[in-house]
């Protein structure tokens, strides 16, 4: 019957440290979960957060886009206007310098 106990006793010892190694492993899956949902969260606020700044990028670039094409005929003609300032002015820079 002393051996009966012991048996008893062993198999009691097991099943529970069973137990306990499948409670704490439960207890760090749902931990695991728990974290990995908290970082998901942030990268989604920090994707929305990059659509928004890349749209304002976008709507910055278009109206940087249309200001130029309203400046650039301007500056092709400014362009023409310097160069024949410059013919000129070399026309009558007198040749022995």
């Amino acid at each position: 019957m002393a051996t009966a106990g012991k048996s008893f006793n062993r198999v009691t010892t097991f099943e529970l440290t069973g137990f306990i190694i499948n409670s704490v492993g439960t207890a760090c899956w749902a931990i695991c979960f728990w974290w990995m949902y908290r970082i998901s969260k942030r990268q989604d606020k920090m994707l929305a957060e990059l659509h928004e700044v890349t749209r304002r990028i976008e709507q910055v670039s278009k109206e940087e886009h249309e200001l130029i094409r309203e400046v650039h005929p301007g500056v092709e003609e400014i362009k023409k206007s310097v160069e024949g300032v410059a013919d000129a002015v070399s026309k009558d820079e007198p040749r022995g310098r």
